[in-house]
């Protein structure tokens, strides 16, 4: 358990202390956010403002999961490397992004299909790969049934159509991140809340491990929870830590490198937890902005033009009731909490039952 504090540590000192750097440096060359014309027009006073601070939640993330198994010595695992490679490799989407938009003085960066195409690409070898790496026990990182709290014996996949399932998820998750980040410390804070949850549920899991000679009949077939903690703490160590600048007012944005990242690795744990459909509860403040954007654009195109929302996402439609930014980030804070609470009991009462 010494991996998961240092894990958490040394993700939070390194936003924490690193970020301060990043934004002399982004600074001094010049690299500030652009301001989409079309948005609340409050957000046009945030224009230069650094970005690509999600670059510093990566290599904090990094940092974190190395020293911990260096200091502890523990060794890494399949899982936890593979979920750290869709997290940056996500995030390296993100930061080709986030520089096109700079280098071209624009809010618009990559075209979106090549940016979904590289999200697909990415996602892709990630469900490839979880299906190759089994333990001695024959446990893959991830499994082809259909999962909520565990996976569901009676919905099986083929292999082909796994894969395809994992691709819509990431790319389903690694996107409700990035239009989450549309207020100072919303998704980063949200995020920290998810990331500590999954800290938990992998804790426990690792506990009820049906590697364990006293498995119980609820035991969790999972092939390495514990170094998903490590992870997991290290990813909410490194949002928590960026708050300090990320908060309003913003000193730096993590931009889409951060966003599709988190997103991304949101995705991953979901994945390999076995606990697909229950993110749905878990991160449920991600999914109602999502669907905010989505019931937008479908009414708009069935109406001929009519809008449900002033604006989406939805925190903006509250930006144009006359809420102050900061009010609606710590409301959509505690929907957050309310939301993984929710998860949380959900996932224990399961067990509770089952046993």
């Amino acid at each position: 358990m010494r991996s998961i504090l240092v894990a958490g540590a040394v993700a939070m000192l390194g936003t924490l202390l690193g970020t301060r750097y990043a934004i002399r440096f982004l600074v001094k060359q010049g690299y500030g956010q652009f301001i989409r014309d079309d948005g609340p027009t409050t957000h046009h006073t945030k224009r230069g403002t650094p970005t690509m601070g999600g670059t510093v939640i990566i290599l904090s993330v990094l940092l974190g999961y190395a020293a911990a198994h260096l200091i502890t010595l523990s060794p890494v695992t399949a899982s936890g490397m593979l979920l750290i490679g869709l997290f940056a490799s996500l995030g390296v989407v993100g930061l080709l992004d986030d520089w096109m938009k700079i280098s071209h003085a624009r809010s618009l960066g990559l075209h979106s299909y090549a940016k979904l195409g590289l999200q697909t690409l990415i996602a892709a070898g990630f469900g490839i790969l979880v299906f190759q790496f089994p333990n001695e026990r024959g446990v893959t990182p991830a499994s082809a049934f259909v999962s909520f709290l565990r996976d569901l014996q009676w919905l099986q996949l083929p292999i082909w159509l796994a894969v395809i399932w994992i691709v819509l998820i990431i790319s389903s998750w690694s996107n409700a991140a990035n239009l989450t980040d549309g207020l100072d410390g919303l998704c980063a804070g949200a995020a920290a809340m998810v990331f500590a949850a999954y800290a938990i549920i992998n804790i426990w899991q690792y506990n009820q491990s049906c590697a364990q000679l006293s498995a119980g009949p609820t035991c969790y077939d999972v092939r390495d929870p514990l170094d998903l903690a490590v992870v997991s703490i290290a990813l909410a160590g490194a949002c928590f830590g960026f708050l300090w600048w990320n908060a309003s007012p913003a000193k730096i944005f993590m931009g889409d490198t951060g966003s599709l990242a988190i997103g991304g690795a949101l995705a991953g744990l979901s994945i390999m937890t076995r606990t697909e459909l229950l993110m749905l509860l878990i991160g449920g403040l991600f999914l109602i902005i999502t669907m905010s954007v989505v019931l937008q654009v479908g009414w708009f195109k069935l109406s001929g033009g009519k809008r449900l929302f002033k604006m989406a996402p939805l925190q903006h439609h509250f930006e144009l009731m006359g809420w102050r930014e900061v009010t609606i980030t710590i409301r959509f804070w505690i929907l957050s909490g309310l939301f993984v609470a929710f998860g949380l009991g959900t996932f224990y009462a399961e067990w509770v039952i089952g046993s």
